[in-house]
């Protein structure tokens, strides 16, 4: 990386929540202290950015922006940069119906062709008449999950058992975002676990990690995000693998993987931070099924374990893996040996503590 003069924070979202924008600000500060390089703090979309190291908000869309932005490597960013929006959502993760009667520009059947064993049974939509047929299909199989593909944390999701629920939930969707963003049918699962699996590079380190998620209850008593803990190498996936790991690891980081190459080579992706949700339980039928239910390609809730986990590995050159946990909670329980990184209260969700946590050796 050539890039000397700081970090500087890009508000790809007019709407970002200030919240969501104060924590960013904190990371900035953990990115500028691995580079050693100043923390420039927010600056515009416009901003000549050739000797910055940029921090998006959000995933950057669009050759324009790219270019803009003036990000033509891993190296000049953290976070990820795709040329459609599709991509940048849950909608990449599931086919077309055949015959759909919208097809968004840049969409590619042999994505799909390359990670249908890596994902769940589904669909994606960008037409509500393609997505009543989807959903359809999908329910003679049993419950099927929709997904707004801009939802975070498992907002906004619903689960539907039969047609008359299905008609409900589309009567409530807006045709425009649907056309512009998608809509994600996915087959439901039972006795869910939900593994992360991820790289990221900074400062010339790579550092690879499976982990696994946990929930937390917001005060309206609905079950979202509560954190992550990973088990980080410094290396490649390779390294990863190399970890004494059981079955169900091992199949999350193989499919991980397949989906992750499939987007660098069909799909053009250029990402230093890379992030994947994998759930395993049971289907409608009693099956295990395994399968990515979407990528991360951009800052992410993980990201302050990524970044500890980083500044430890830097500090420590002989040091090969370490724990790091995030932990989001509404309730006032402070994790043992986590370190306070925010507490805000989040209308109408309640008061939001964030945590993050570091163990090398058994050490916090």
């Amino acid at each position: 990386m050539t890039s000397t003069r700081g970090v500087a924070l890009i508000d790809m979202n007019a709407a970002l929540p200030e919240h969501d924008a104060e924590m960013q600000l904190l990371l900035g500060e953990k990115l500028a202290s691995l580079l050693a390089i100043p923390l420039l703090g927010w600056r515009g979309q416009d901003l000549p950015n050739d000797d910055c190291y940029l921090l998006p908000s959000d995933t950057v869309i669009g050759l324009e922006a790219i270019g803009r932005l003036g990000i033509g490597r891993a190296e000049n960013f953290f976070g990820g940069a795709v040329p459609q929006p599709f991509m940048a959502t849950k909608a990449i993760s599931h086919p077309l119906i055949d015959e759909p009667r919208h097809v968004p520009e840049g969409w590619s059947a042999a994505f799909h062709a390359r990670i249908k064993s890596s994902v769940l049974a589904g669909n994606t939509a960008f037409d509500l008449e393609d997505a009543r047929h989807a959903a359809t299909r999908l329910l003679h199989n049993g419950p099927v999950r929709i997904k707004p593909v801009r939802g975070r944390a498992g907002r906004g999701q619903q689960l539907i058992a039969d047609q008359a629920e299905l008609e409900a939930c589309l009567d409530g969707q807006d045709a425009e975002e649907v056309k512009q963003w998608g809509l994600v049918f996915e087959e439901h699962l039972q006795r869910v676990a939900t593994f992360s699996v991820g790289q990221v590079t900074v400062a010339g380190i790579t550092a690879s990690y499976f982990g696994t998620q946990r929930l937390t209850r917001d005060d309206n008593g609905h079950e979202v995000y509560g954190g992550s803990k990973l088990s980080i190498v410094r290396g490649g996936y390779a390294e990863l693998q190399a970890l004494p790991l059981d079955a169900q690891a091992r199949e999350a980081i193989d499919q991980a993987q397949c989906y992750e190459q499939a987007a660098l080579e069909i799909y053009g992706l250029i990402a230093s931070r890379r992030n994947y949700d994998i759930a395993q339980g049971v289907d409608h039928s009693g099956c295990q099924r395994s399968g990515v239910l979407e990528q991360s390609w951009r800052l992410g809730g993980a990201s302050a374990a990524e970044l500890v986990a980083l500044q430890a590995l830097q500090q420590d050159p002989q040091l090969s893996q370490v724990c790091a946990s995030t932990y989001e909670s509404y309730s006032d329980d402070a994790p043992s040996g986590a370190q306070l990184l925010q507490r805000r209260y989040i209308a109408p969700h309640g008061t939001l503590s964030r945590y993050v946590k570091v163990e090398t050796d058994g050490r916090t």
